[in-house]
């Protein structure tokens, strides 16, 4: 049974990913993370110049969800430079830089600057939700917006990849991946964390993040997820691939995904309940699935959902 996927003429030896923020930051952690079974690593968000994010405490999680407000503090280009530099000479899976910026031209600047460091792939944060009370409504909240950001990467990403972190918290996700798609966008990511949301210590009677609210993940999120995998797929008549995210935590969890439309699963939260080797089990499980429903290539099943409504739909 073959697990593998091909995106953009680059390679994956599964379709499981890193996602954004969680564990991304140095060349020796991606190595690690790639040794516990990951087909791929994505980076935390990464700003050209340094950024502080919130104060403490940043995370609250439960088994049924997380809330964060880490605010994608990082320390700047020097230090991706190193990393990403470090871990692209001998790359064991690949690389998906994550970038952030608060402006379309510093987008662009931020996009020209990695292009140098040769990632397999950039990914464009236009979705974070705990940062609006620094920069305002994210570029993902509108189609105009979310083009031109698009425009201005791929005007400087050369022949390296563009995806766009898309949001849920928005009325019509299938107009915003359509206006990234006509802008020149090569895939999507979906989705960014939920909300914002809050929680509140019954003690203190105070919110228990210093941020007050903060992005959701975790199963909790996942149907929300899957659903707007398939409104992005069926937007961009599955033309491009999708790396869907959310709640993430189990091998039918990814193989559900993908079905929506999703090429590659981002794994984050799960991290924390299953630990590292979290990438290898779903793996594992996504094999055991295929091997047991007669499934050869996993490849089949991206975008199967939408075949069997047609199917559904004409009888």
């Amino acid at each position: 049974m073959n697990l593998s996927q091909t995106i953009h003429g680059i390679s994956f030896t599964n379709p499981t990913v890193l996602a954004a923020g969680m564990m991304g930051i140095t060349a020796s952690g991606w190595k690690d993370v790639a040794r516990h079974g990951a087909g791929g690593i994505t980076t935390k968000s990464m700003w050209i110049k340094e950024h502080k994010g919130h104060p403490n405490p940043v995370v609250i999680s439960t088994p049924y969800w997380s809330i964060n407000a880490v605010g994608l503090p990082y320390a700047g280009f020097d230090v991706a430079k190193e990393e990403v530099g470090s871990y692209m000479k001998d790359h064991p899976v690949p690389l998906i830089a994550n970038i952030v910026a608060e402006s379309v031209e510093a987008f662009a600047e931020t996009a020209a600057k990695m292009v140098t460091l040769k990632p397999d792939f950039l990914e464009v944060n236009i979705s974070c939700p705990n940062v609006e009370d620094e920069f305002g409504r994210p570029f993902a909240c509108s189609p105009s917006d979310a083009a031109a950001v698009t425009r201005a990467v791929k005007a400087v990403s050369g022949t390296i990849p563009v995806f766009i972190k898309l949001s849920p918290n928005v009325d019509n996700i299938k107009v915003i991946a359509a206006a990234c798609a006509e802008a020149g966008a090569n895939g999507i990511t979906a989705i960014n964390t939920v909300g914002p949301g809050m929680a509140i210590d019954l003690r203190s009677r105070l919110p228990i993040l210093a941020n007050k609210v903060g992005g959701m993940s975790g199963r909790g999120i996942k149907p929300l997820a899957v659903r707007c995998v398939a409104d992005i797929y069926a937007a961009t008549e599955g033309k491009l691939p999708i790396i869907g995210l959310g709640g993430i935590a189990t091998g039918e969890d990814a193989l559900e995904m993908m079905m929506a439309g999703a090429s590659l699963v981002g794994i984050g939260t799960a991290i924390w309940e299953r630990g590292l080797d979290v990438f290898r089990d779903v793996s594992k499980e996504m094999q055991m699935w295929c091997t047991t429903e007669g499934v050869g290539e996993i490849s089949e099943l991206v975008g199967s959902m939408h075949k069997e409504v047609l199917i559904s739909t004409k009888h």
